[in-house]
């Protein structure tokens, strides 16, 4: 048994109220997000909009903690490199200290992959262009993290990534209330 069948199954075990904390926690799992959890609350009965609304909500907490801590931990880093590089230029020639010598990636990883492509589309697309295509190369979490690391404002983050996750989340219930629909 697989996780959405793992969820749509304890969707239907679980009194009317909590169902939609379900589908929250659905849409806060990567690769299953606002789309996915949308889709699981409506094929297990709940209301389309109350469906929509949960696993948006679930998909937008959990990409808003991450942005959070990707933006303090990147704030972090920039901040010691910035302390040591002011060390440096004021202390004895003897003294420097090397920053971050991490291991560059192997160029076929793949996550020098993923990040090649997200940094393309970056620089093609902007914030906007990203967030809002995003869902279909990488889930929101991914590139979330990925812009707040890049070190772009949270709050313009947070916008793009609510307004994709709305537009995304709501295509998928508006397709699939319609395809049931259809069915009936």
């Amino acid at each position: 048994m697989d996780l959405i069948e793992t969820l749509q199954n304890l969707l239907g075990q679980v009194p009317e109220f909590v169902q939609p904390l379900i589908v929250a926690v659905a849409g806060a799992i990567p690769f299953i997000e606002g789309e996915g959890g949308a889709a699981i609350g409506i094929i297990g009965g709940i209301n389309p909009v109350v469906a929509a609304i949960a696993a948006m909500a679930g998909n937008f907490l959990v990409v808003a903690a991450l942005v959070l801590l990707s933006s303090g931990a990147r704030n972090a880093v920039v901040t010691r490199h910035r302390t040591r590089a002011a060390a440096r230029a004021g202390g004895p020639a003897g003294d420097e200290t090397v920053l971050m010598t991490a291991p560059a990636a192997a160029d076929g990883s793949r996550s020098a992959v993923r990040r090649a492509k997200f940094q393309r589309a970056y620089e093609r697309y902007g914030v906007p262009g990203v967030s809002l295509l995003g869902p279909l190369l990488l889930p929101t979490h991914f590139t979330a993290t990925m812009l707040a690391a890049s070190g772009v404002g949270k709050a313009r983050i947070l916008i793009w990534q609510a307004a994709a996750i709305i537009a995304w989340t709501t295509l998928t219930a508006l397709v699939i209330t319609g395809v049931i629909q259809a069915v009936r």
